[in-house]
């Protein structure tokens, strides 16, 4: 990443209300110039432009952090892909206790590695189908917050990522603004799950006339057993 790229990364968080470090910045440099290494023989994003990785990617991802609720808390990342929100938000706010949760093997793989280059300690890695894993002991009603960014419709991601949180916790969905309609009909899966009415908040990110939204859902009651249901069932649920 170039130097000009670097002080545009860092105007743009400093607009989001953050406060990055330089040594942040590093880590945030050294990440793009990985990811767009490794895209070249991995499918890790659709984005080949640093300058749409600043913008689109880690902007965007870091866009979670000004609401002040991730310090110190236990997160997991429910299908993160090449590290989205996940590895942003834990370059940004070191403090999170981070699971990171995806199907292919080989992208768990990378993200290990250049998390060891990155410096990054206090983050999981693990291989698995959400709808799966959520089942578990050490996994259910286990995290402060889940997050999952443009990964399916809210409907399904609901049933994907509210069993993993806490009573108490919460569920971050991040996704276009114009998903009105999908949000409005995951409200009933949302409430059988144990989760409160979701509430939306748009937001435009830096220097771009683009919007973008998280929907944010509290957790006020346990899920009930039996949720999630096996994909085949969740897939009825698609908007």
């Amino acid at each position: 990443m170039t130097e000009e790229l670097k002080r545009k990364l860092a105007e743009g968080l400093t607009r989001l209300g953050l406060s990055p470090t330089q040594g942040q910045i590093d880590q945030l440099a050294l990440y793009c110039d990985r990811l767009l290494e490794k895209n070249q023989v991995m499918n890790l994003t659709a984005i080949t432009d640093p300058a749409d990785v600043v913008t689109l990617h880690f902007l965007d991802s870091a866009a979670l952090l000004p609401s002040k609720v991730f310090g110190g808390k236990k997160v997991i990342d429910v299908g993160t892909g090449g590290g989205f929100p996940g590895l942003v938000l834990k370059i940004l706010e070191p403090s999170i206790q981070l699971t990171l949760l995806d199907t292919l093997g080989k992208r768990m793989d990378w993200l290990e590695e250049v998390s060891g280059e990155l410096g990054l300690t206090g983050v999981t890695f693990v291989k698995g189908r959400a709808e799966e894993f959520s089942h578990k002991k050490d996994f259910r009603d286990s995290y402060d917050l889940a997050v999952s960014r443009a990964l399916a419709s809210m409907p399904m991601l609901a049933e994907l990522c509210l069993p993993y949180v806490k009573v108490g916790g919460m569920f971050m969905a991040m996704k276009s603004n114009k998903t009105d309609e999908e949000i409005e009909a995951a409200e009933k899966i949302i409430h059988t799950l144990g989760g409160d009415k979701p509430f939306v908040m748009d937001y435009k990110l830096p220097d771009t006339e683009v919007f973008h939204r998280i929907v944010t859902v509290y957790k006020g009651r346990p899920t009930p057993k039996g949720y999630p249901r096996k994909w085949t069932k969740i897939k009825e649920a698609k908007i």
